[in-house]
């Protein structure tokens, strides 16, 4: 029976890629599907593309690709991803311009038409936020980006024409492993009504699912109190890898010689990761049903997957959509002992009242305390005064969120004069003169026939 190996690739723009490169040279993979976008990188994109049009997408590709192409080409290795963010097309671009400097050829497919900002900018109505059901009209002027979350088919057609590199735009995660898949194993994708090629698709969703955030899925980010201390060799991680078979038999694994470790627990964690509802876990291709998932942990890195069930996609597709939500500043700063805590405490009582008598307009003063609540905010029981006035040094983060660029920009200006007339012993004043733009992010959902007669696909460039 027909198998295939597909790699995990980065699972965040920025992340690693040495793995991958061993995924590639002692994992015998086929494919390496990689995931640039997390939920907020859009907006990261976005700041670029407002600097700079031609760009929008995640620059990392470039580097990436200029070191695994060699071992890709060498091997036969093809690479899927959705490097392109809000600008594919020159993502693919980039990329061939730095294959021609030495010399490469490669064939580079782009998909394009996940980009719904006009649907949201001309509608009447619809495009309610998903969780509070405010209507997009309270934010349609000040929207700058709407992808969609499009499926597998573009992939599989791109892959199909006989693409080395597929990059996307806004992709559901899942589908960048899912389309591989399809083309290579001849699973059905369009109008799917039969039961097994339902849990064939379900059974690639969760494969998708399990290696799209990297390391996570073999060991990484694991565990919690002394559990995370067995997983071997970090520093070398070894990405997952799922080898697929025709019928959706799964095994998980990773290329030998590789820290990390795939065993019963690191692959369950990962199964549940960013999961609501374990019975109905939307994408655009397939429901997927996790509650019959059975994991067989075969030892020596080796986690056999089956039981994955699949109902038909529904009619909508998720939206990412951002607006601009005004600006923020932030300055941090420490006291040293004694009475540490008390002067931290006198002199964010000092800011706030300079803020009122200079009339400062401002939506939301945010404060935290690196070392004591920054990790988990109000949930952090705080020690008793007493017992802080005894620390070494208590450190002090105030955000300041407004719609008034020059209130962000003069926030820091309220801060130096503290290191000679405040309390005594502070140091260490960072951020004085940082004013960042702030995106929000609107979910919403929007008909499918309203994205998939826009989705497109074009191969540039030539055949090695």
């Amino acid at each position: 029976m027909k198998s295939i190996r597909i790699g995990a690739g980065l699972g965040f723009y920025g992340d690693n890629w040495e793995p991958v490169a061993a995924s590639i040279e002692r994992g015998g993979v086929q494919f390496i599907a990689s995931d640039h976008l997390a939920e907020l990188t859009l907006a990261i994109l976005q700041k670029d593309r407002q600097r700079d049009p031609s760009l929008g997408y995640a620059r990392d590709v470039v580097p990436m690709l200029m070191k695994l192409w060699p071992l890709m080409r060498e091997r036969g290795v093809r690479f899927v991803c959705n490097a392109g963010g809000l600008n594919p097309r020159g993502a693919a671009q980039a990329v061939l311009a730095a294959f021609a400097a030495k010399g490469w050829k490669a064939r580079v497919a782009v998909v394009t038409g996940d980009d719904v900002l006009p649907q949201l900018q001309d509608s009447a109505e619809g495009f309610d936020h998903l969780f509070t059901r405010e209507p997009v009209a309270s934010v349609r002027e000040r929207l700058v980006f709407a992808n969609a979350y499009v499926g597998a088919r573009p992939i599989v057609d791109a892959l199909d024409a006989g693409a080395d590199i597929v990059i996307t735009g806004r992709v559901a995660d899942a589908a960048l492993f899912l389309g591989p898949l399809v083309h290579s194993l001849g699973w059905t994708l369009s109008g799917v009504t039969t039961e097994q090629d339902l849990n064939r698709l379900a059974q690639g969703l969760t494969v998708g699912h399990l290696l799209e955030c990297s390391g996570q899925g073999s060991g990484g980010n694991f565990g919690s109190q002394g559990a995370w201390q067995a997983i071997p060799d970090l520093a070398h991680i070894g990405y997952p890898i799922a080898e697929v078979w025709e019928d959706g038999t799964v095994l998980i694994t990773k290329a030998p010689d590789t820290g990390g470790r795939v065993n019963f627990d690191t692959v369950r964690q990962q199964l549940l990761y960013e999961v609501h509802n374990p019975h109905a876990y939307f994408s655009p291709d397939v429901v997927l049903d996790m509650g019959h998932i059975d994991l067989k942990d075969e030892g020596h890195d080796r986690v056999r997957l089956s039981g994955a069930r699949g109902t038909a996609p529904t009619d909508t597709l998720k939206v990412v959509a951002g607006f601009r939500d005004g600006y923020k500043a932030e300055v941090t700063w420490g006291f040293s002992w004694p009475d540490a805590w008390d002067k931290a405490q006198a002199a964010q009582a000092t800011i706030r009242t300079l803020l009122k008598d200079k009339r400062i307009p401002f939506e939301e003063l945010y404060v935290e305390y690196p070392g004591l609540n920054s990790a988990h905010g109000a949930l952090a029981p705080l020690p008793t005064a007493d017992a802080l006035n005894q620390s070494n040094e208590i450190w002090t983060r105030l955000v300041l969120r407004t719609q008034d660029k020059a209130a962000a920009d003069g926030f820091g200006r309220l801060f130096p004069w503290i290191g000679l007339s405040g309390p005594a012993y502070t140091c260490g004043f960072t951020g004085l003169h940082n004013t960042s733009e702030l995106l929000g992010i609107w979910p919403t959902l929007i008909a499918r026939a309203q994205v998939e007669a826009g989705v497109q696909m074009e191969v540039l460039g030539e055949a090695a």
